[in-house]
């Protein structure tokens, strides 16, 4: 199986794992946002054949249903993806800068890949080939259309609060961390429901709150406006786990209190 044609094409920020269809910019588009940025060394593309060299995905089964996938050693941002297993067809929750043929093997021996949605542009990745793969379409909030670097037919962009998939499964717009930013609400894992949240919502590394940005990397806060529209798009919602992108971020319960009890925090910082 060729996982990607031209795989010696340097068209791959080593820093953020976004693949661009074309000629490359100067500088990563992504990177180059305050929401990202470029290393003090610079910028730099790589080629596929570059990052898969020595790399592996792991997954580690976190419940009958639910898997997380980790390219090892990282790469680039160094996020996980979530593989959700239903009755009606597999979801991929965001999305990873490296797919081999044990990845694909797997997968499909599960049934394969019914969609796949993404939270936010840092992990739009190797979204277009991972579809093209699993022949599957790709949810994304139209608020950030303008982030897609590598175009493909099977993207569809999706407009409003929220988006139904199946099995009662939900994508939901918070906005926030990008204008087009979203949360998935899984109403099947976990004892109460589980919510998958990227980075639009950042799980601290104790695990008592969880952090509401603009950006994280470079420590801009999101104002009120932002805060009041999270907390009324996801308060209704019913779940008490959470998953967020990395390694740390798995809360098993308590998950809404922890949620309720962060906003709290912010809006006490606004009065």
């Amino acid at each position: 199986m060729t996982i990607i044609a031209n795989n010696q094409d340097r068209n791959i920020c080593q820093t953020c794992g976004t693949r661009y269809a074309g000629n490359v910019p100067e500088i990563c588009t992504i990177c180059a946002d305050d929401r990202q940025y470029v290393l003090p060394t610079g910028q730099k593309w790589i080629s596929y054949d570059e990052v898969k060299t020595g790399r592996s995905i792991r997954f580690n089964h976190l419940l009958s249903n639910l898997y997380d996938l980790r390219i090892t050693p990282p790469f680039a941002i160094g996020q996980k993806a979530h593989l959700i297993c239903t009755p009606g067809g597999n979801l991929l929750w965001d999305c990873i800068p490296f797919i081999d043929e044990p990845t694909v093997a797997f997968i499909k021996s599960l049934g394969g890949l019914k969609g796949i949605a993404i939270s936010h542009p840092h992990y739009y990745s190797l979204m277009a080939v991972w579809a093209d793969i699993f022949d599957c379409p790709i949810y994304l909030h139209e608020g950030d259309k303008q982030w897609i670097m590598d175009e493909s037919p099977k993207i569809e962009l999706w407009q409003g609060q929220k988006k139904v998939l199946w099995d009662g499964m939900e994508i939901i717009h918070t906005a926030g961390h990008f204008p087009g930013s979203t949360v998935l609400h899984v109403p099947g894992i976990g004892i109460n429901g589980s919510l998958f949240v990227g980075d639009s919502l950042y799980v601290a590394v104790d695990r008592k709150f969880i952090s509401m940005m603009y950006s994280y990397p470079n420590a801009i806060p999101l104002p009120q406006k932002a805060i009041l529209q999270i907390s009324d798009r996801v308060s209704p919602l019913k779940f008490d786990a959470m998953y967020g992108a990395f390694e740390w971020q798995n809360i098993e319960n308590g998950a809404r209190e922890m949620f309720t009890r962060s906003v709290s925090r912010y809006l006490e910082i606004f009065k």
